[in-house]
Order: structure tokens, then sequence, then C-alpha cells
């Protein structure tokens, strides 16, 4: 099956594996355009670092570095789909093998045999390979000095910042940035910032993606433009980052290019190069960049209910965030009020607790208050019962403290678990940020108001255990699912895109309560009495 995808190229593959060619010792992506290699030839690895391990280097002309990262990594719950997410934020570079084996709760010696067994390469292989792509990335795009460059990519020593990059790309650091034009990076690049493009693999609906943001986009925080290139959008926002904060853009898709095109442009302003990995890690995962559409459109467009849903969206993803503590503040602030009430109350906190930028940057200002901010926040300033002000400090106070994690390496269930031991937090609240900050492609929401009248406009029952029971059959792509129910109960508000997303006040509003939710009301009506 392997060598049939190399043999037609099919792009559908690119980071699922990589094909190693032992007559010329370059590895390269399934779909490389170079001659076929004979299947004598052809050796395959499940990761570039283990291709990287056994002496093959990058291929030149496909740019295998440069591809969407396995969809294995958002859905897989154990150790290996944990440790992949943690090593893309950048935790060994930050923390090394220890450290990431601490988070996973792991000794060192089980983690690398655990990776070795079934990737081919242990942890600092695979950091360092993520370490040499981001080389490549500043040598490319930046006038950076070398040395800053090594740095900036996670290196120890300049020494092994060069033996690593003639390793893997057969170059010199010089001889790989003399590759692109001095002039073209100049063009490419903002002033000050990195301009890339962030892969992605098979269709991409952007414009369900900008919807949703927009909708949601805290003012001072985030934001959605014009783009420069005619009938782009373009969403912007600030980032927390480890040693600094940055400014990100990603511009959505024209109407005249195609979803298959294959990357969004981005830019970014960070205060510190070093951010650059966990920058682009984390707006993957915003944009679900890494997921496979073909696999998720495949099975949910047989389903009898969901299938014209499906036909009429491709490649729609189920979006995820760039920090899971901030998703966890504004899932409660929109416990039992509408998207555009709980925007409101996230901007207000955001002007009060929130960290300004030393300089504006268009209409973003602020960086989200951070939970040891809001742990501590003086109770007027929160605008909502008490009840849920009590469930909102509270959940703070355990992100600060640790006894709860939402970062890419916590089991699932567990953090699960961790949530609902909390007071004010129920089953919507959790589902709701397994979803978006754990990146679970298999959350349903039977309670949720838009899961609701999506169902309804397709003939369904819109009871919760009814919706349940019609959803086992979506598993295990349920995440995806509500993002297509949403849709469709935003369309019955108004047209698709821009406009629908506006009337769309009603979707994604938390009813994890214990009273009846009258089927003709709106998210903005239901009341519930937990809190």
């Amino acid at each position: 099956m392997r060598y049939r995808a190399v043999d037609s190229r099919d792009s559908r593959f690119d980071g699922v594996f990589f094909t190693a060619v032992t007559s010329t010792g370059i590895y390269c992506r399934p779909s490389c355009p170079a001659v076929t290699p004979k299947r004598v030839n052809c050796t395959f690895y499940p990761t570039a670092a283990a291709a990287q391990g056994a002496g093959f280097r990058a291929c030149r002309r496909c740019r295998p570095d440069s591809v969407p990262g396995s969809p294995e990594w958002n859905h897989r719950a154990d150790l290996v789909g944990r440790a992949m997410r943690l090593i893309g934020d950048g935790v060994v570079d930050r923390e090394g093998v220890a450290g990431l084996a601490d988070r996973l709760g792991y000794s060192s010696r089980q983690l690398q045999r655990q990776l070795i067994a079934e990737l081919g390469a242990g942890p600092i292989a695979l950091a360092r390979a993520r370490r040499a792509q981001t080389a490549r990335l500043l040598l490319q795009t930046t006038g950076l000095p070398v040395t800053e460059v090594a740095f900036a990519a996670g290196f120890a020593s300049v020494r092994q910042f060069n033996d690593t990059i003639r390793e893997v790309y057969d170059r010199t650091p010089s001889g790989l940035r003399a590759e692109v034009a001095a002039g073209r990076r100049a063009s490419a690049a903002p002033a000050g910032g990195l301009s890339l493009r962030l892969a992605y693999r098979g269709a991409l609906d952007s414009d369900h993606l900008i919807d949703f943001l927009a909708l949601r986009a805290i003012p001072g925080v985030e934001e959605v433009v014009a783009g420069v290139r005619r009938g782009v959008r373009t969403y912007r926002r600030t980032l927390a980052l480890p040693y600094g904060h940055g400014v990100a853009e990603v511009d959505g898709l024209a109407a005249t290019e195609p979803r298959t095109r294959g990357w969004l442009d981005c830019r970014l302003q960070l205060t510190d190069l070093r951010d650059l990995t966990t920058a682009v890690h984390r707006l993957r995962a915003l944009f679900d960049l890494d997921a496979d559409p073909d696999a998720v459109d495949e099975q949910l467009g047989a389903d009898a209910t969901l299938g014209r849903l499906i036909r009429s969206r491709p490649g729609l993803r189920s979006p995820g965030h760039v920090d899971p503590h901030e998703l966890a503040v504004r899932a409660v602030l929109g416990q039992q009020v509408t998207v555009g009430a709980a925007r409101t109350l996230a901007g207000r906190l955001a002007e009060k607790y929130g960290a300004a930028l030393p300089e504006p940057s268009g209409g973003l200002r602020l960086l989200f208050p951070t939970a040891a901010a809001l742990a501590t926040a003086a109770p007027e300033d929160f605008a909502m019962p008490a009840a849920r002000r009590r469930a909102l400090t509270g959940l703070c106070a355990a992100l600060v403290e640790g006894t709860v994690r939402l970062d890419g390496g916590v089991d699932r269930e567990q953090a699960a678990a961790e949530l609902l031991a909390l007071p004010g937090i129920g089953p919507w609240t959790v589902g709701y940020l397994r979803m978006r900050a754990l990146a679970d492609p298999d959350v349903f929401l039977p309670s949720d108001v838009g899961v609701r009248h999506g169902l309804l406009r397709l003939g369904e029952a819109g009871d919760p255990d009814s919706a349940a029971r019609l959803a086992q059959a979506w598993a295990p792509w349920r995440s995806y699912a509500v993002h297509h129910l949403w849709a469709a109960a935003s369309a019955a508000g108004g047209a698709p895109g821009a406009a629908g997303a506006a009337a769309a006040v009603t979707v994604e509003t938390n009813v994890d309560v214990d009273v009846e939710v009258p089927a003709g009301a709106t998210a903005g009506e239901s009341k519930g009495t937990r809190a």
C-alpha cells in the first residue's frame, strides 16, 4: 500500500510516512515529484527523525520536513500520541527528556523504549528533527546571522547546529540559505517578522474556520480583517509563549483558490525567536491542519443523516486553540449565555487583567489574562452569577496549582475526571474542552443547543438521548459532526459564510444544566439551574 501511494504520488499520505531511497541516500514525502524509485530500493519510516537516524538526507526537491504532521498525533490518546504533541510544542527543548517524561508520568527509559519501538526514533532525535526544520525556515526566510539562527532554533551550540544541518540537508547553513534568493527572503517576511506556509492535506474549508474564529474574537486579543490579497480574510491574534509573546496572522483562502491548495499563508512577529516552533505548533492546532479530512469525510459522508452536509462542505475542520487555559476560561464564561455575551465578558476581563503589548498591532493590544491573574481577581469584575464566578475562579486556581492539566500530554480521561470534580464544571464544559483544548476528534455534545437545532434542521430528533444514540455511528469523528451540525444551525439563520456565522449566536452555548430546553428556545433564552 505504501509503495502504491509513492508510485501514484498520493499527497494524502504526506506526513503519514516517509520513503527512504537506498540508491540515493535521501528520504522523501510520498508525493515527491521525482522519478519513482524501484520498490527494492525503498524503505519506509514513520517519522522524518527515523529516516535521519538511519543516515538518509532530506530531499531538496520535495522538502519532506515541511509536510503536515501525521493525523495520528491528533486522535491518539496513548503514550506515543501524547509525547508527540508535547515534543511538537517544544517541551524537550525547554525541559529536556526528563521534563517530557515527568509530564507523561513515565521514566525516561520507558519513554525512550516506547518511542523507538513505534516511531524508530527517541525523543531527542524527534526534537532534533524539529530543530533542523526550524533552522531551515529561519535561514531561508530571515537575514538573521547564522549564530543567532542556531540558538533560536534550539541548538545548544553552533557546532551541533552545523553538524545537524549538514547531516539532514547535505548542505552547510550558508549553502542552505543560498538556495533562496535574498530578494525573495526580504519580500516574503514582514519587517522584523517571519513569513511561512502552514501546510495541510486534503481539502480545507477555511471559510468555516475564519467564520468560527471571527464570531468569537475578543476585542484587543483577536480580530478578523481584510487580507492583503483580494478576497482574502485574515485572522490575527496575540500569543503568550514560553519565552515572550507574539502576534500571528493567518490568511484564509480566496474564493478563487481551490480548497486543496495545500497551505495557508502565515506571518509571525515574535519577541523571542526561540518561540517559533511552539507558535507554529499551536497555530496548526488552532486550524486543525494535521487532520485527515478524507478519512473524516469518507465515514461521515456515508451516513444517511450527515451525508449531504459533508458533501456540501468538504474539508471542514474542528478548530483547536493556542492556549488551553484561555479556552477553559472562555468555556466557563460561555455557560448558559450566547456566544456574543461570552465574548463581551471575555473582552472585559482582558481589558482589566490582560497584559498590554509594548506597542499595538492594528487592533491587537492585549494578551489574554493568565489563570493566575483571574484566580485572584476581584469579585466585582465578574459580571455573572456568583455560582459561575466561583466556578471560574476555582478552575483558574486548579490550573495554577496543577491539580488540573490541559496540555497536549495529559491523559484525556484523567483530565475529564479532574475537571468534573470541580464545582460548576459539567459534561458540556468538559466535552468542549476535550474537543478544542485536548484535540479529541471524537467528542459529541448531545445537550448543546446548536447541535439540537442542527439535528432538527435535518429532520432528526434533537433531544439529548436521541442525539447521543444517533451519534454513535459517527465515531471516531464526532467532533467534526458537531461542527457540521453547528454550521447547519448557523445556515438556518442566514446565508452561508460570514453572514450566516454572524447570525449564529445560538450556536455553541453550554446547556450543561438540569432542566429541559424548549425545542423552540434560542441559546440566549435557555436558562439553567446548575452552576
